[in-house]
């Protein structure tokens, strides 16, 4: 089954999101790929502890279209009740683990041979650092681990590194599980003579402090927008010098990089660059023509962006930048 963001609640329950196995515990894989590991492994598994009454709840997360889509075709020949345990969402890893899941709910993580990103400078966009490490130890409960296996030698041993930084895993180096053998990377890097990797992150102490949480909105109850006078037409607009702008909010950084008129209709584009927490998006945010009068300036869904306290401000941004230039705002909402 695959889940949009809309679908989750902020955060999210186990027992809401699986409602006919609540009682089986909730594993989590980062970076499923064409789902081959999950198909394997909760078979492998369920064989080597002869089976359970409450099989896990299985929740996978991609950022490749293609991957989903081939994730769930391996998903459909599973039995009804088996379908209800399986959900595979698209969206960054980080945003998914801050936003949607609640602390000490789940029981393990896997990630199976992520992008090692090994040039010189690049190691800030891995994804087992220390940041993670410390995220995951308060989502997962005590007991709960993380399963990492790996091809890469040097991001092998600079997550173990990361991990020993905190307080909270006490780690072992098992032979890695079959099923993380059989997926696409891992048959890629055998037949090149590579050896795995793996480890095992068991959390034996959990942060004190609660974790900082990432608020995302749904579209239908907080979609960002105000209505303005304009004082110009739009199709005139194009005619004014647009400035590249640059607005800090606390840890959150709104550039408007550009602004492009619609050739279909008057109509505005704002292409907006955010950063904020650990997540980076472009957005489009329009500006149109209103039939009751003002023009309406909101948020895009082109793209499918995520609604968070930044978007919000980027939609306050550009109404900002056009009240700078003569327009009347008449309502904000956002």
């Amino acid at each position: 089954m695959i889940y949009k963001l809309s679908d989750f609640h902020f955060p999210d329950t186990a027992a809401r999101l699986y409602p006919q196995n609540s009682q089986g515990q909730w594993q989590l894989e980062i970076g499923f790929g064409d789902g081959r590991f999950w198909a394997a492994h909760s078979v492998f598994e369920g064989a080597l502890e002869g089976g359970s009454a409450f099989p896990a709840n299985y929740l996978g997360v991609e950022i490749s279209g293609s991957s989903l889509l081939k994730a769930q075709q391996k998903s459909k020949g599973k039995d009804q009740t088996a379908n209800a345990r399986v959900i595979l969402t698209k969206m960054p890893a980080d945003l998914l683990l801050r936003a949607v899941i609640p602390p000490a709910s789940l029981s393990r993580i896997y990630v199976n041979f992520p992008d090692p990103w090994p040039k010189a400078g690049h190691s800030e966009n891995r994804l087992l650092r220390r940041s993670f490490f410390e995220l995951a130890a308060d989502r997962l409960r005590l007991g709960g681990e993380i399963w990492f296996t790996t091809d890469h030698a040097e991001y092998f041993e600079f997550a173990l590194e990361q991990a020993r930084q905190t307080p909270f895993y006490q780690i072992t180096q098992p032979e890695p599980p079959k099923a993380a053998l059989q997926t696409k990377y891992a048959k890629k890097w055998e037949s090149y003579g590579l050896e795995a990797n793996h480890a095992r992150f068991t959390v034996i102490a959990q942060p004190t402090a609660p974790q900082p949480w990432l608020e995302v909105f749904n579209y239908e109850d907080a979609m960002p927008h105000a209505i303005i006078d304009l004082k110009i037409h739009i199709t005139d607009f194009e005619k004014t010098a647009f400035e590249k702008t640059v607005t800090r909010f606390g840890d959150t950084t709104i550039i408007l990089l550009e602004v492009m008129q619609s050739v279909n209709r008057p109509m505005l584009h704002f292409l907006a660059h955010i950063e904020e927490a650990e997540l980076t998006q472009e957005i489009l945010i329009g500006v149109t023509l209103r039939d009751e009068g003002g023009a309406l300036v909101r948020l895009e869904k082109f793209g499918s962006p995520i609604i968070t306290a930044g978007v919000k401000k980027a939609v306050g941004a550009v109404t900002d930048y056009l009240e700078g230039r003569g327009a009347k705002v008449l309502m904000r909402a956002y």
